[in-house]
């Protein structure tokens, strides 16, 4: 099929969401990836964070195929050895006391099954959410993003959510209180221009959880999974070290294949019961098959550190764009703050063959790429930006 003729069936019979890109892909291998036409372009986007560990990555592709053979599904109610080895794996490198999965299919499930968690552990129903935040599409999820029309999509929006401004400290100890059950907050907002808060506050906002007993949650949907130069930001240097009660993980957890996880601290997993959360397809055996494979490329690979390599050539490259304001984010989550605008840089690079993505600062371009996209492959973005 040509690009035409894909673009003309899908118009045809599916229901108009995103604006797309004038490109049909057909396959893809690590960074890159081909069109109907066969050509080929440089993936810095990876289909919106969601390609971790490449396009296609030989071993997460063989393990589905195994476990495609043996059993494709069974839901949660028989026990998984696939699931099994699944979660712990991811539980082994979330920070502790992280110690309990609950996967599902998506990152705005994962979101809305953290809130749950939050009401059903405390036995409140208010959930602190922040400004230019975004959490997904579904009813709760939708509900606690205050980026733009999202939220207003939803309506009639989830009561009781309410909008705190994000990174202002001052502001915590007014809205965090004693009928708070969950505070949800992306570390780095990815969507709203790749914003980021200073390791003080995220100090602050363990405090005040602390103080209220309200559960903190921290919206890794695109930080998790080693995309920011550590297995989750939660834990980390740029995090202050602090650890929520609960990470959302998706996108990129398995390679492309749907799936998503609450990783919940052992205190809080003692308060939930059987049937307080339930799901037909999550925890499928492809997708766990995807997820233990993945993290095991990232741990042979050595991505984690390749991630923050590619952060500083990144910086290193932009340094030279007389254009470029600033370069905000951490390891493959990048947001490049242009002057004047960043859309004709993004037009300018995907005339050079390199896919990246926009966000809602329309001056600010961002960068999702594979953890495994190498030195030369990033002198090809800054060569197609300087040129």
């Amino acid at each position: 099929m040509t690009t035409q003729s894909i673009t003309d069936t899908e118009q045809e019979f599916q229901l108009a969401t995103y604006s797309k890109l004038d490109l049909a892909i057909v396959r893809g291998r690590g960074p890159w990836v081909w069109t109907a036409e066969n050509e080929k372009y440089l993936d810095l986007y990876g289909g919106h964070a969601v390609c971790g560990v490449g396009h296609s990555h030989p071993d997460v592709v063989k393990a589905i195929a195994e476990q495609a053979e043996r059993l494709m599904f069974y839901s949660n109610v028989v026990y998984s050895d696939i699931r099994a080895a699944a979660a712990e794996k991811l539980v082994s490198v979330a920070p502790e006391p992280l110690e309990k999965a609950f996967f599902c299919n998506s990152g705005t499930e994962a979101n809305e099954n953290a809130m749950r968690i939050a009401r059903l552990a405390t036995g409140r129903h208010k959930i602190v959410s922040f400004s230019k935040g975004f959490h997904g599409r579904t009813a709760d999820a939708i509900s606690a993003t205050f980026l733009g029309k999202y939220r207003q999509l939803g309506e009639p929006n989830v009561p009781e959510h309410i909008e705190a401004e994000f990174g202002d400290a001052e502001a915590l100890s007014a809205i965090i209180d004693d009928e708070t059950a969950g505070v949800i907050i992306e570390p780095i907002q990815s969507m709203a221009g790749v914003r980021e808060a200073s390791p003080d506050y995220f100090t602050r906002l363990r405090e005040r959880c602390d103080e209220t007993g309200s559960v903190l949650i921290f919206d890794e949907v695109q930080t998790g999974v080693g995309r920011t130069g550590s297995w989750f930001f939660a834990g980390s240097e740029p995090a202050g070290g602090v650890v929520p009660d609960i990470v959302t993980a998706a996108k990129s957890l398995g390679s492309g294949v749907p799936v998503g996880s609450c990783i919940v601290s052992g205190g809080l997993a003692a308060a939930i019961k059987e049937n307080d959360l339930g799901t037909t397809f999550g925890g499928g055996m492809l997708a766990m098959a995807a997820v233990k494979a993945t993290i095991d490329v990232i741990e042979r690979e050595g991505l984690l550190e390749n991630a923050r390599n590619i952060e500083r050539m990144v910086r290193s490259v932009c340094s030279e764009n007389v254009a470029v304001k600033s370069v905000r984010g951490k390891g493959c989550l990048l947001g490049i703050e242009f002057e004047g605008g960043a859309r004709p840089f993004y037009r300018k690079l995907l005339d050079a063959k390199i896919i990246t993505g926009m966000s809602s600062d329309p001056n600010v371009l961002r960068l999702l790429p594979p953890l495994n996209v190498a030195e030369r492959e990033i002198e090809l973005f800054g060569e197609a930006l300087l040129g």
